[in-house]
């Protein structure tokens, strides 16, 4: 009896023990992430990337500081708006922080995700991943999210070492209206970032090399970049109306002007910053002109500015979303043995 009660005792110990070991086992997505985030930020690629663009960003903050006495002058619009005037300011020899993150944003994304699946599935790994209890759609979601948690750790810190860097040349803090633009743009930079990621991972899936995937990624970037505007302007060249057209023609003609413009995802991004951290930008699309005409000039308030650039941040989020459903559907279908 008593070895029985012994061992009867000692079953409910062993199996709370087990069922506690049992739920204390992270899920398989989470060490999948984990191991991702890892691989990240331990890879020369990474550190790379990240050493140009806090060079870049601290060069551009040099230059706005240089050329900040500018920004204060009696006649500026803006000049109440200290702090958005260090995201936008440049010396003349060095472009602006916004102009360096909309540069360095496509390559940033790129570089990061150009070689996420098929080098697992040429180094033969990828198999022997799927066949544990591991959920596929797991593996690319962890792929997407990593170098995205990274990437946005990285901006945020960017985001508020200019900030203090402004905090400690003005002296001054900023105000609630500059802190949220401050935070909306580096919101749309991921955004941005996170579409040229999931462009990249597309890539990926369907290349088999890596090096074919980050060429047709940087292909990607300089249509859009540069050979997308010169081939819209050489056409509205050959349509483009006379002088003696009438107001009705010449608003249609820069209407369809403007609706192929915001093709590029790169304009959405200038576009969308712009308007948030230049509150005197107060409209967007053909006819500008003639719409301000009389107007007094100051400074849009912040809920205007948003419903302004609210297209393009829609825009922004739909082809990112779309390039993850493409990259998630050719994942999914794609077939995978073992080698």
């Amino acid at each position: 009896m008593n070895s029985k009660t012994i061992s009867k005792s000692k079953i409910p110990l062993f199996s709370a023990k087990s069922k506690s070991s049992v739920s204390i086992n992270p899920s398989p997505f989470r060490v999948l992430l984990q191991k991702e985030i890892s691989d990240q930020v331990r890879s020369w690629r990474f550190i790379i990337l990240i050493s140009l663009v806090i060079l870049t960003s601290l060069g551009s903050l040099y230059a706005s500081l240089g050329s900040f006495a500018k920004s204060v002058e009696p006649t500026n619009a803006e000049g109440v708006f200290f702090f958005l005037r260090l995201f936008t300011l440049s010396s003349g020899k060095l472009p602006s922080y916004v102009i360096f993150i909309s540069f360095l944003s496509p390559l940033l994304g790129i570089g990061l995700g150009f070689d996420s699946i098929n080098s697992e599935f040429n180094r033969g790994t990828l198999s022997r991943l799927l066949s544990q209890p591991i959920h596929r759609d797991n593996i690319l979601n962890a792929k997407f999210l990593a170098p995205l948690i990274v990437i946005s750790v990285m901006f945020f810190s960017l985001g508020f070492l200019v900030m203090g860097s402004g905090l400690i040349a003005l002296g001054i803090p900023p105000t609630a209206e500059e802190f949220i633009r401050i935070i909306l743009f580096i919101f749309i930079s991921i955004v941005y970032v996170a579409f040229w990621l999931n462009l990249s991972i597309f890539l990926s899936v369907k290349f088999r090399q890596p090096a074919t995937a980050v060429l047709m990624g940087i292909a990607i970037w300089l249509l859009f970049t540069v050979f997308y505007p010169m081939i819209i302007n050489l056409v509205t060249q050959l349509f483009e109306p006379s002088r003696y057209a009438s107001i009705h023609n010449v608003f249609v003609f820069q209407k369809i002007k403007f609706l192929l413009m915001q093709l590029m995802p790169g304009q959405l991004f200038s576009e969308a910053t712009t308007t948030l951290l230049m509150p005197s930008v107060r409209s967007l699309g053909p006819m500008t002109v003639w719409q301000l005409q009389g107007a007094i000039p100051s400074p849009l308030p912040l809920g205007q500015s948003i419903l302004l650039v609210w297209p393009q941040l829609t825009g922004l989020i739909a082809v990112t979303i779309v390039c993850f459903v493409l990259s998630y559907v050719s994942f999914m279908r794609r077939e995978v043995r073992s080698r």
